[in-house]
């Protein structure tokens, strides 16, 4: 049920590229290494002592260990090439975020839509109040809720009726049983995506307002239309 508060109560693709063609390079590389080492080996049978040839094992041995080298490294660039590729998908499925409204215990911008918000009063509650606080972390509205309310609308009107300033706003929850204090619990707000990248080996999303949050702090995602 949604009821609404009134105070009455970019990852690139060159990056990716580029490493497609280092790994292109390096197998060239290794393939043009190889000719080289048979040739070599092939001048090396060709102008041994025939007094004193080399046993054939050294021969064998030689071919393994270039064998074992040229292996590793074609293995390695399989698997750079197969992490890149699914860095791609990872960035393909984030781009899908976008547009969309990510809930989460961070701050919420306001700009004079009402901002959606889910809360979680204690059980033993049966009055709780909504703690409104700015971005420096002053209070600036208390309204009593309902206890069974789940998502609700905070309109974002002081008590003389005029909308508050533009900017990030956090909420939090005071949960009564009569009179009695129980405790304050979290508030999750719903904000708009605006933006997704990796950054550091994390999922960074931009909210709308400039909030910047990491994408494991997401709990629930909806599409705003």
């Amino acid at each position: 049920m949604t009821n609404t508060i009134t105070p009455a109560t970019t990852t690139s693709s060159s990056s990716t590229s580029s490493k497609f063609s280092n790994a292109n390079d390096t197998s060239s590389a290794v393939g043009s290494d190889f000719d080289t080492f048979l040739k070599m080996l092939t001048v090396q049978m060709q102008n041994q002592d025939p007094l004193n040839p080399i046993d054939s094992t050294d021969y064998a041995t030689q071919l393994a260990t270039f064998s074992s080298v040229e292996q590793a490294v074609l293995t390695n660039d399989l698997l750079e090439n197969l992490s890149a590729q699914l860095g791609l998908m990872g960035f393909s499925q984030l781009s899908g975020w976008v547009g969309m409204e990510a809930r989460s215990e961070e701050a919420a911008y306001f700009d004079g839509s009402p901002i959606s918000i889910k809360s979680d009063p204690a059980t033993a509650a049966d009055k709780t109040v909504l703690v409104v606080r700015d971005s420096k972390g002053n209070v600036v509205q208390q309204v009593t809720m309902d206890p069974t309310s789940d998502v609700v609308e905070w309109a974002g009107v002081g008590d003389d009726g005029d909308p508050f300033k533009t900017g990030l706003y956090r909420f939090e929850l005071e949960n009564y049983s009569g009179e009695t204090y129980l405790s304050t619990t979290s508030v999750e707000t719903y904000s708009r995506i605006v933006e997704a990248r990796f950054d550091g080996g994390s999922t960074i999303l931009v909210l709308e307002g400039g909030n910047e949050i990491d994408s494991d702090s997401v709990t629930a995602l909806r599409d705003p239309s």
